[in-house]
């Protein structure tokens, strides 16, 4: 029987690469990948130690994993329009990115700006 949900996700994100994202350059232990992200955002609270909590949000870079050959890391960077990103835990998540769909198909990687 046809799983018509992974179907529709494939395809879903098959749209999205085509018409929702823009060219990034990816650096990766030196190496330099070409490849399209959509960008986004997450948003999260952090507490400080007097027990206030702070709202704040990261850049993500939405990118279909297929189009990297590894998985993302802390200290990569991403370049999108001449300003740099890095990959950034958020929280306690220590990889710096989460799939951003049921499938593991998509990345979604939280970064910050690091330069213009």
């Amino acid at each position: 029987m046809t799983d018509l949900l992974r179907q529709g996700a494939q395809w879903l994100e098959q749209m999205r690469k085509k018409h929702c994202s823009s060219p990034v350059t990816y650096e990766h232990d030196g190496s330099i990948y070409a490849v399209n992200a959509t960008v986004g955002k997450t948003d999260y609270d952090v507490a400080t130690d007097s027990g206030l909590s702070i709202g704040s949000h990261v850049v993500d870079f939405i990118i279909t994993a297929d189009d990297l050959p590894f998985e993302p890391e802390i200290g990569d960077r991403i370049e999108l329009d001449g300003a740099w990103h890095e990959v950034m835990a958020l929280g306690d998540d220590i990889r710096g990115w989460r799939w951003s769909d049921p499938y593991r198909a998509t990345y979604r990687i939280h970064t910050r700006h690091v330069n213009q």
